[in-house]
C-alpha cells in the first residue's frame, strides 16, 4: 500500500472535494482519500505507482502537484453517523432560511435578501449532494450534480436579469427593516450551523469544508445587513442591487463548480 500526497491550490470548498472524489471513484487503485481543505492537501492511499491517479486529478484543472509517494498502512474506516446527523441539521437550516429569505425578499422588494436566499439554497445543494449520493453509482452521482448545477445556474441567471431590470427601471425602494432583521436571523442560523459543525470536533475534510462554507455565508449575511443600513442612510436602492449582484456571482460560481462534478 502506498500513500501519495497532493497539494491542490484551488481546492477550497466542498465542491472541489466532491469533484475529486467522483473523479477518482472509478480508479481501482484508490483505496482511501483524506482531505485537508485548510492546507489544500489530499492524501491518496492506493496500490501501484499512482500515475493514473495523478493524471485523473490533473484533468480537473485545480492547479495540483504531487508532493511525495511513500509506503503506508491503510487507515481504519471511521463511523460517520454522528457527522451525517449534523450535516442533516445544517442542510435543514440552510433550506429553511432559503424559504424565509426568498419569501421576505419578495415581500420587501430586496434583491439582497433574494440573492442571499439563493446562496443558502446553493449550500443546501452541496450538502444534499454529499448526503443523497452516498453509496450510489458514479453515473447517478453525476446526474444529481448536473441537475443541481443547472438549476442553480438558472436561478443565478434569473437573479442577474432582475438586478439589471431594476437597475435600468424605476422600482420601489427595498424595505431596509426587513433586510436588516431577516439577515440577522439568517446570521444566527449560520452561527448555529457553524457551532454544530465545530461541535463534531473532527479534522475530517468534509466537515472542515462545511465550516468554511458556513463561515463564508456569515460574511454574506453581514453584507446584506450593511446594504440595509446604507439603503436607510443614503435613501437609495443601489446598495441593495450591488450586494444582490455580488451574491448572485457567488451563486453562479458555485453552480459552475457543481457542474464540473457531472463531467
Amino acid at each position: 500500500m502506498n500513500k501519495s500526497i497532493f497539494i491542490i491550490q484551488k481546492m477550497d470548498c466542498p465542491s472541489e472535494e466532491q469533484m475529486i472524489r467522483m473523479k477518482l471513484e472509478p480508479v481501482d487503485q484508490v483505496k482511501h482519500l483524506e482531505f485537508d481543505i485548510n492546507r489544500r492537501k489530499l492524501e491518496v492511499y492506493h496500490t501501484g505507482n499512482g500515475d493514473e491517479i495523478h493524471r485523473a486529478i490533473s484533468q480537473l484543472g485545480l492547479n495540483d502537484r504531487l508532493e511525495e509517494t511513500t509506503e503506508a498502512v491503510l487507515p481504519l474506516p471511521s463511523d460517520d453517523s454522528h457527522q451525517k446527523k449534523i450535516l442533516w441539521w445544517v442542510l435543514g437550516i440552510n433550506f429553511g432560511f432559503f424559504l424565509l429569505e426568498m419569501t421576505t425578499g419578495l415581500i420587501s422588494n430586496s434583491m439582497g435578501l433574494i440573492a442571499d436566499s439563493l446562496d443558502m439554497l446553493a449550500d443546501a445543494f452541496v450538502y444534499a449532494l454529499s448526503l443523497f449520493a452516498v453509496g450510489t453509482s458514479i453515473g447517478r452521482k453525476k446526474r444529481i450534480a448536473g441537475i443541481s448545477g443547472y438549476l442553480q445556474m438558472g436561478l443565478a441567471l434569473v437573479g442577474f436579469a432582475e438586478v439589471l431590470r431594476r437597475f435600468f427601471s424605476s422600482t420601489d425602494m427595498p424595505l431596509f427593516e426587513w433586510m436588516i432583521f431577516v439577515s440577522i436571523f439568517a446570521l444566527a442560523g449560520n452561527l448555529i450551523s457553524l457551532w454544530l459543525i465545530n461541535k463534531a470536533k473532527t479534522d475530517e475534510a468534509h466537515m472542515q469544508a462545511s465550516a468554511i462554507f458556513t463561515s463564508n455565508d456569515i460574511i454574506v449575511n453581514g453584507g446584506v445587513i450593511l446594504a440595509g443600513v446604507l439603503v436607510y442612510f443614503l435613501d437609495s436602492k443601489w446598495p441593495d442591487l450591488i450586494i444582490g449582484g455580488i451574491v448572485f456571482s457567488f451563486v453562479m460560481r458555485g453552480a459552475l463548480r457543481i457542474l464540473k462534478l457531472s463531467k
